[in-house]
């Protein structure tokens, strides 16, 4: 509602008399198109008339969407939201007769599932409705879930070499790119093993992005992938952000997949490390939020050597090794 005074209120007619002026604003009160704010107070003046009003807006007539929401809609579709707020209804009613439509006619098809886009655009016409535009808010204000939909979300496809599909097999998952490739020349030039462990699949991590690609594992490997004999193991950067990669990664999937680190890796990183000088600086940025749980797979004198190094703010990289120590 607006506020204006009166003043404002009797401005167009202010070359007429003061009980003219009265009765004006009596009719507009009569009309319901105006009422008092008492907190004003009256203007002093007999008859008295008070010094502001609320302007009152007309009410719109919505009969028409109230019968449809009660009586044409799928029950699938919670209409409570919208018996309460007609006004948004009529504002997003081409979105949810759409979905209506959708549940009548075809809702056979929720029993495949399909990405978020393509259902989006299965039901709206619009690939990106459900993920970037109103989708999710119109299906909230219809009480349904996302989930209902039978939908799933298509993460960047998971970078892997296959060497053999052989199972089961050992599965390498590593941090960064040039590991990546590395080893997986070293298999290419016909070596199966990598430091003495027969190896089937380098898997690319991308670093955090492993955390996103690995959740479509299950969805999107290859059968032999996930063969439940297979052993996955991890190998990253000897510092607190390659720890906390390997420690969520395990974390997160442990109700579906084992993920070890790879030991010998590792092993031979320190080993390297040794004849180097000055290891390289942490980055101060660095989440040095870690657990045991990476430390709990390697020996004591091992553990302690990691420690130390990472106690005095230093790292190494997966690319210590190279193609020669695999």
């Amino acid at each position: 509602m607006k506020r204006i005074s009166l003043e404002t209120l009797i401005h167009s007619r202010q070359n007429l008399s003061y009980q003219e002026q009265y009765e004006y604003v009596c009719k507009l009160l009569q009309e319901e198109k105006i009422k008092p704010v008492k907190a004003s107070r009256t203007n002093g003046k007999k008859p008295a008339l008070y010094r502001e009003y609320w302007i009152l807006e007309k009410q719109k007539d919505y009969s028409v969407y109230i019968e449809e929401l009660k009586y044409t809609l799928s029950t699938k579709i919670s209409v409570d939201y919208y018996l309460a707020h007609p006004d948004i209804y009529e504002k997003e009613r081409t979105w949810v007769v759409l979905l209506d439509e959708y549940l009548k006619n075809d809702s056979d098809r929720i029993k495949i599932p399909e990405s978020l886009n393509e259902r989006s655009f299965e039901i709206w016409n619009r690939e990106k409705f459900l993920d970037r535009e109103q989708g999710k808010k119109i299906l909230k204000h219809c009480g349904i879930n996302v989930e209902s939909l039978n939908v799933y979300r298509t993460t960047e496809p998971l970078p892997y070499y296959t060497h053999t599909r052989n199972v089961p097999q050992n599965l390498l998952i590593l941090e960064n790119k040039d590991p990546f490739f590395s080893m997986r020349n070293h298999l290419l030039s016909g070596h199966t093993e990598i430091f003495n462990i027969e190896t089937g699949t380098l898997i690319y991590g991308a670093g955090k992005g492993i955390i996103r690609s690995f959740q479509d594992f299950d969805l999107c490997a290859e059968p032999y992938m996930k063969h439940p004999g297979n052993t996955i193991l991890y190998f990253g950067d000897l510092d607190y952000e390659g720890i906390g990669i390997y420690e969520n990664l395990a974390e997160k999937f442990k109700d579906q997949w084992k993920i070890i680190p790879f030991i010998p890796a590792y092993k031979a990183m320190l080993r390297k490390a040794e004849s180097v000088k000055i290891l390289p600086k942490t980055k101060e940025s660095q989440n040095r939020n870690i657990s045991s749980e990476f430390f709990a797979y390697f020996d004591e004198q091992t553990v302690c050597k990691m420690k130390k190094i990472l106690e005095e703010d230093r790292y190494i990289p997966q690319e210590i090794l190279n193609t020669t120590d695999f």
